[in-house]
């Protein structure tokens, strides 16, 4: 069973996290995670150098969710750019900064950020200092195991981090050349837990408790970091981590309460966004949702889901998704 993590003067209720997602873990997804129990949420990547010149889309990803710390992700090239952006993001109302220095994208690492900076440590290493600097809050790391296989130099980065300040590490075990191609590699994170003291969190593929259990008991690492697996399915961070934590994970919403889910989580969206935006942004994940019903035996009619996944007003949405749940009610039955 792992150790209870803290960060700063805050102690995470439990050891499994939701990962930040671009264009994923929005305001609204975190709320809902964070709701059913997640042990810690994380912004989406917020470009620091956007986000002081005023982007629109940068200031919304600082949105604050329910419950839990406000962790605030950050990414870019420059020093000066991140500890503004850090100063931002506090005085916002972020309770821990983190550093991306592991998106893969090729829009990211093509202007020497996310995993780029892997590649060129000692600039790595200016960033954390200025951003360290630059906050009164604790400041995180997430990375890969390196930019390639000639090259996994995560337990040298991550140490150099901790004598920075560094006060958790999360290792994605990938390199950036592999994408997210391949099974990620849990094992070669245990360099990265003995390279330091402070609490290292592995993170790829883990879908599920037994793929937690076996990162953690690969890695060696203190808490596990669940992205692409909770799409569709906000609540399973907080069972793996109640299951993490020797206690009984609360079920999965069924039924009419997994209905008032969706609709709830599709008006938090249209509230975010605004309708236009909002509707082309929540169809992705309606379509996770209705994908993590068909994966539970649920049939679900085509020319319905075309319907529901192509409206174009919010206003047809739950008619829609209500006609599919009864459906899948009848069919049950």
């Amino acid at each position: 069973m792992p150790s209870p993590i803290q960060i700063g003067k805050h102690i995470l209720p439990n050891n499994a996290f939701l990962a930040p997602l671009s264009g994923i873990t929005d305001k609204s997804f975190r709320t809902i995670a964070a709701r059913f129990g997640a042990g810690m949420v994380v912004s989406e990547m917020i470009a620091s150098a956007a986000l002081t010149n005023g982007h629109k889309d940068m200031a919304r990803r600082l949105g604050r969710p329910e419950k839990l710390p406000h962790i605030v992700q950050l990414a870019g090239c420059e020093p000066h750019w991140l500890a503004e952006g850090a100063r931002i993001a506090e005085d916002a109302g972020a309770d821990i900064i983190d550093i991306n220095m592991g998106c893969p994208s090729k829009r990211v690492t093509n202007g020497y950020a996310g995993s780029a900076l892997m590649r060129v440590p000692d600039k790595a290493v200016e960033i954390i200092e200025a951003v360290v600097g630059a906050t009164r809050q604790p400041v995180t790391l997430k990375m890969r195991l390196g930019w390639n296989d000639d090259n996994l130099n995560a337990p040298q980065l991550a140490k150099a981090a901790e004598s920075c300040g560094v006060q958790m590490v999360t290792v994605h075990g990938r390199t950036r050349q592999q994408f997210y191609k391949g099974q990620a590699r849990w094992a070669p994170i245990r360099d990265v837990v003995d390279a330091v003291s402070v609490p290292v969190v592995v993170n790829g593929d883990i879908i599920d408790l037994n793929a937690a259990r076996k990162a953690l008991a690969e890695s060696g690492a203190q808490a596990v970091m669940i992205g692409r697996g909770a799409q569709g399915r906000p609540w399973l961070v907080g069972q793996i981590g109640d299951a993490l934590a020797g206690r009984t994970p609360q079920p999965a919403p069924a039924g009419q309460d997994r209905l008032d889910l969706i609709l709830e989580h599709y008006a938090m969206m249209i509230d975010e966004y605004g309708e236009h935006l909002g509707v082309r942004c929540a169809r992705k994940h309606l379509g996770w949702y209705l994908d993590a019903l068909i994966e539970e035996g649920a049939q679900i009619d085509t020319a319905l889901r075309k319907q529901l996944l192509t409206a174009a007003s919010s206003a047809d949405i739950p008619a829609l998704l209500t006609q599919i749940f009864e459906q899948i009610e009848v069919k049950a039955a």
